[in-house]
């Protein structure tokens, strides 16, 4: 395997501690670190530049808080000047791993995000047999327990920098010899490097050929039982011996029950979002969250779930404007003229939007009466 040298220079120069300050601080001018950053960018772009290069820079401490959405975690959260350095060396290490990963690892990778992963998991299952099972793994507590040791080792096999290397190790734990910060833009791409051996093994030594990673998610599609059952044990040894890394969980199931995934519900015929995000999003629209709901609805895209989202937007945006303007209650509105809706709002909005939203009675008869 090809070492690459003579990065570190390249890495934290000014022209890229620049270009990575631009990407750092799409969407976050508004924050305080941030807009003080952006204030003095030539003062602290200097100053990163000196702390850097004279072996002074250290991250500043992190900002810790827990999100209870969708489970509980401690997210570590980096100062807007670590953000910008982290930014610098992903810009110049991405190029060098992204050479190393299989096609169907996903995560913090160029176009290579939960949709994209949606997407080649519904190609699987397509393809698959429907008497089919699927076997699915998850790692237990995974950014905990990643060996910062063996993390070295892996990234010197590409980068030959020995202070590259050392810089990169400054945004993993600094407490222990486990763990990455949950939070850290440097987190992600370390965690495929961590497991891109794991991605390897199955591809070329288990001769797999429906296998798809996001970070620490696995599933492999089209087997037959006793393979699912093989699999699930081959690759919790590998875990064990290489990584010193447990399962938290594992499922086998018929594809035809459908794979909770990245998100996502995805059948043969159909995908949906998960039903916990269907029904937060839906809470959003009736409390107004702009923000929020846009979220869902972005990732919704594509699915089936989105053009009934869509639909109930509709449904709770007239329902907001007609109690505004009027001292009658909408769903009386909704019983007492339903024809006068029908006429009015046939050609604005589509006739979707009527059905089991805006009537209490038969749908199938709103369709038709919608459809002339």
């Amino acid at each position: 395997m090809k070492r690459v040298g003579n990065l570190f220079e390249e890495t934290f120069s000014i022209d890229n501690l620049y270009e990575a300050y631009l990407v750092a601080i799409k969407g976050k001018r508004k924050k305080k670190q941030s807009h003080e950053f952006m204030v003095n960018i030539g003062t602290e772009i200097n100053s990163l530049h000196t702390r850097i290069h004279n072996g002074t820079y250290m991250p500043d401490p992190y900002n810790r808080f827990i999100i209870k959405e969708p489970k509980e975690r401690e997210i570590l959260a980096p100062s807007f000047r670590d953000i910008v350095v982290q930014h610098a060396i992903y810009r110049i290490i991405y190029s060098i791993f992204n050479k190393i990963f299989i096609r169907d690892s996903y995560a913090c990778r160029k176009g290579y995000g939960t949709h994209r992963c949606r997407d080649r998991l519904i190609e699987f299952v397509k393809s698959s047999s429907p008497n089919s099972y699927y076997l699915q793994l998850d790692i237990r507590k995974f950014f905990h327990s990643i060996d910062c040791r063996v993390l070295r080792i892996l990234i010197e096999k590409k980068i030959k920098d020995k202070k590259l290397v050392e810089m990169i190790m400054l945004f993993t734990n600094d407490e222990s010899t486990l763990g990455l910060p949950i939070g850290n833009l440097l987190s992600q791409i370390l965690a495929l490097v961590f497991l891109n051996l794991l991605d390897h093994f199955i591809k070329e030594r288990l001769r797999v050929k429906k296998y798809i990673r996001y970070v620490d998610d696995l599933v492999i599609v089209d087997l037959t039982l006793d393979q699912a059952k093989s699999l699930k044990e081959t690759i919790s040894q590998f875990l064990k011996e290489y990584y010193n890394l447990d399962l938290s969980k594992h499922i086998i199931q018929k594809i035809k029950r459908g794979i909770n995934y990245v998100g996502f519900r995805v059948w043969r015929n159909i995908c949906l979002i998960r039903k916990y995000s269907l029904y937060k999003c839906i809470r959003f629209f009736k409390e107004d969250r702009r923000e929020s709901y846009v979220s869902i609805l972005g990732h919704a895209k594509g699915t089936t779930s989105h053009s009934y989202l869509i639909f109930k937007y509709l449904y709770y945006q007239f329902k907001k404007i007609f109690e505004t303007n009027s001292t009658r209650s909408f769903e009386e509105y909704l019983q007492r003229d339903r024809e006068h809706i029908i006429s009015s709002y046939r050609r604005r909005f589509s006739y979707h939007f009527f059905v089991r939203n805006l009537s209490n009675t038969n749908s199938s008869s709103l369709m038709l009466d919608l459809r002339r």
